[in-house]
């Protein structure tokens, strides 16, 4: 597979687990998925952590893998890239992973001490992608290790850093975010 290839597709398959959390952010607020619980002194997630948004960011991924879906074929021929469309559990298990990654991870946070919005190198910018890809496999184990493969993989690995840290430091600066990370 040629580099300029893994790099399209993978973008492609990861847009719907890479929109969600973003779409979370912009719809913001609601009642929080932990109700306030605390577990060792700690909130369980945080504040940050809400119901509409798991749920608008989940719909957001969902309704995008529908969309890419459908223009599969056409943008394929485009970009001279076979394009692959969406299965359906894997157009809700994409999404759905992505904000549950992120949901792990405010967990371990608070776990070790960070408080909301604090960083945690490494995780910050992988823990949706591991939800993705983790949940993916679960719902629709064919397709996900058909897209996949090592090469659509290892992009997928230098490429999400670095899109999370440039989309993060964007949010920021719009006000969108209250820290960079």
């Amino acid at each position: 597979m040629e580099v300029v290839d893994a790099i399209v597709l993978a973008f492609w398959v990861m847009l719907p687990a890479y929109v969600p959390n973003n779409a979370a952010v912009l719809a913001g607020g609601g009642r929080p998925i932990d109700g306030g619980r605390t577990w060792g002194g700690r909130r369980v997630l945080g504040d940050g952590k809400t119901w509409r948004g798991t749920l608008v960011g989940t719909l957001a991924g969902a309704t995008l893998a529908l969309v890419l879906s459908a223009v599969a074929g056409d943008v394929g021929s485009a970009v001279g890239v076979d394009l692959p469309t969406f299965p359906a559990p894997a157009v809700v298990a994409l999404p759905l992973g992505a904000m549950l990654g992120d949901i792990g991870a405010s967990f371990l946070k608070r776990r070790t001490g960070r408080e909301r919005g604090a960083a945690f190198p490494g995780l910050d910018q992988l823990d949706f992608t591991v939800g993705a890809l983790g949940v993916t496999l679960v719902a629709a184990p064919g397709w996900t290790t058909e897209t996949f493969t090592l090469p659509v993989l290892a992009v997928i690995f230098v490429l999400t850093p670095l899109l999370h840290v440039t989309t993060n430091v964007g949010a920021y600066y719009l006000g969108l975010k209250s820290e960079p990370w």
